[in-house]
């Protein structure tokens, strides 16, 4: 799979300077943590799930979370679990290019369980997503994950969620934190990313914010994102891949778009008519709190809607610029350091500082791209939108 797969080899030609690259389910962690993108929720119980997952590949979607936990009612839980393992069946029959496919649990002992009766068809699943981690809860998550994988010999994934009242509370973040980098990090092989439940977060405290605020605007949920990503996401070598929380609006319909679409991958001259009726349909917001993830340290967002992931794609494409920018600052000649005038004439490049954003830069090129330089964020999604 690759992202912007979906899209004409033609039309991929005429937007990429460096195409994204190819990547699968047994590439390494770290391409995988990089390419994970719009991370798409389903709840288990669908029962065309195999349908649904297939379809969404085609449209561009690369991982997905089939829930076993807050979006299903408790008493669908035993029904979720059995419909899971008739749709990983249906999937592996068919034989066809998956997204990366995680099952979020409830409990540590439902993974070696549902690993045992998926079978053969395990190996279409690349791991778990852990709710509501902590240090004294993620260990039997993190220990049953890994006598799943040796009973069953597949290569599983680790994502714990970063959502419990102790990680808010700030009587009690410090020291909850610092038991989420010690389980982690000794379980390092096993964790592909960890995500942010900003949702349980807002919900502690009883706020819920609008399609006009990112999470970012409320000042106790930003406070915990900064100190995730100042602990758990650090550049030095001992840090995660921390993805973006959820956006909850998604009025947004697509077929709003297809006529539009039918007449141009780019619309001709019809941009920003497409960027109003984005801005008017609730995802200006969206598109905020997607550049704010970025500054603020965070790769990839979790998504409950698939309208909502073609702007996280197009606003992951790396740009001309930037691309630049960080191959001038890792050249073997910059090693020493130094200070050097962009290419584009328009930044200070300091090599030692800068070099950590460069490298980060680089490697989101690798799994999403480079835009050629008279391509931008309009002409990516256009194409997302109609491939």
């Amino acid at each position: 799979m690759r992202h912007f797969g979906h899209i004409s080899p033609a039309v991929r030609d005429s937007l990429f300077h460096q195409e994204p690259c190819e990547f699968s389910a047994a590439s390494p962690a770290r391409t995988l943590a990089a390419a994970l993108g719009a991370t798409l929720y389903s709840p288990a119980t669908r029962p065309r799930l195999a349908d649904d997952v297939l379809k969404l590949a085609g449209r561009g979607v690369v991982s997905m979370v089939l829930c076993l936990e807050d979006s299903i009612d408790d008493a669908e839980v035993a029904g979720a679990e059995a419909n899971l393992v008739r749709q990983f069946a249906d999937l592996d029959a068919r034989g066809d290019e998956l997204p990366l496919l995680f099952i979020r649990v409830r409990e540590p002992g439902q993974i070696p369980d549902l690993v045992e009766r998926l079978g053969p068809s395990v190996r279409r699943l690349s791991g778990f997503v852990l709710p509501k981690f902590t240090e004294e809860r993620g260990v039997p998550f993190l220990e049953a994950l890994a006598e799943a994988e040796s009973a069953s010999g597949h290569r599983l994934f680790a994502m714990p969620v970063l959502e419990s009242p102790e990680l808010l509370h700030l009587e009690t973040r410090t020291e909850t934190l610092t038991g989420i980098a010690s389980t982690v990090d000794k379980y390092r092989d096993r964790v592909l990313a960890l995500r942010l439940g900003v949702t349980d977060f807002c919900s502690a405290y009883g706020l819920r914010r609008s399609p006009d605020m990112t999470a970012y605007d409320v000042q106790i949920v930003a406070a915990v994102i900064g100190d995730v990503v100042n602990v758990l996401g650090r550049a030095d070598g001992t840090g995660f891949t921390v993805t973006g929380p959820v956006w909850e609006y998604f009025r947004l319909q697509e077929r709003m778009f297809k006529p539009q679409l039918r007449r141009s991958p780019f619309m001709e001259g019809r941009a920003e008519e497409l960027r109003t009726a984005l801005i008017e349909h609730d995802l200006d917001g969206l598109l905020r709190e997607i550049e704010l993830d970025r500054a603020n340290g965070l790769q990839g967002k979790t998504c409950i809607h698939p309208s909502h992931v073609p702007p996280v794609h197009a606003l992951s494409v790396v740009s001309h610029e930037e691309f630049s920018d960080a191959q001038d600052i890792v050249r073997p000649e910059r090693g020493g350091g130094g200070v050097m005038r962009s290419a584009y004439t328009n930044k200070m490049n300091e090599v030692k500082p800068h070099r950590a954003w460069a490298e980060r830069t680089l490697l989101r090129a690798e799994v999403f791209g480079v835009a050629r330089e008279e391509v931008g964020f309009v002409e990516l999604l256009t194409a997302g939108l109609s491939g």
